[in-house]
């Protein structure tokens, strides 16, 4: 089915892309004390901080390992309201997921020996002991933007897809992404697909990074009639869904 952009504007074009990123990704996300409703996270309890601290001790065993690249651990600020086309937002399962690991792997080869290893199944074990609800996927880069940069504090987001058409997706994508570059200076962001036979409740994953706060973020989209007459209408105009999440570093 070919992409339909309705309100074209010339401002909003396909985002600039490089070569995607030849490494495999183990996202894992979980439900630990979200409250499943749209806005800020206002509260963190004390043992959800313990938490995150033998998390990110167990990344950083995890990240010995010379198949992993690297192992981020993120901690939600804030949910999004999912957007998008009616049918396809009933099929999204909303995504609550307070906390995220993401596992960059050396290829995407190397993923299914990471996923066995001990430090993974320690870490997996670890957050799912404590989730009510956590939901994992390997993956592989389809575009991609720029690096996302991980090493220093910055706002990020992990963007979750429904829709029937990976394809399509990926290129409605494209174009969103480059309502973002030109309306907020975005030029980090990955586009993640499930690798084959891979059992997912999202068709692709987007993650992104912007330096700034999270309420300069706000004020930058929302009030911005684009972002409904452009973003949120094209979405529905492919049939797809979104449900942004916004998160920190832990």
């Amino acid at each position: 089915m070919p992409v339909q952009i309705v309100n074209p504007d010339p401002r909003y074009g396909k985002v600039h892309l490089i070569e995607p990123a030849p490494l495999g990704y183990l996202h894992l996300a979980a439900d630990v004390e979200a409250a499943h409703r749209p806005g800020p996270v206002l509260q963190r309890g004390r043992d959800k901080q313990q938490l995150l601290g033998v998390l990110k001790w167990q990344a950083r065993e995890l990240a010995r390992l010379e198949a992993v690249q690297t192992v981020t651990v993120y901690d939600a600020l804030a949910f999004i309201p999912p957007g998008g086309d009616a049918t396809a937002r009933s099929a999204l399962r909303p995504a609550w997921f307070d906390v995220v690991i993401l596992v960059e792997t050396v290829s995407p080869e190397a993923v299914g020996g990471v996923r066995a290893a001990p430090g993974y199944q320690a870490l997996a074990g670890t957050l799912s002991e404590r989730a009510r609800r956590t939901h994992q996927v390997a993956a592989r880069n389809v575009r991609r933007v720029g690096d996302v940069a991980k090493d220093r504090p910055g706002l990020f987001v992990f963007n979750y897809f429904a829709g029937d058409d990976p394809e399509l997706a990926a290129e409605v994508w494209e174009y969103l992404t480059g309502w973002y570059e030109a309306e907020t200076g975005l030029d980090s962001a990955a586009l993640l697909a499930p690798l084959e036979g891979e059992r997912s409740d999202y068709v692709l994953i987007s993650h992104a990074r912007w330096d700034g706060s999270l309420p300069m973020f706000m004020a930058r989209q929302l009030p911005k009639k684009t972002f409904r007459t452009y973003m949120l209408a094209n979405l529905k105009a492919n049939h797809l869904a979104a449900m942004p999440v916004l998160y920190r570093l832990a």
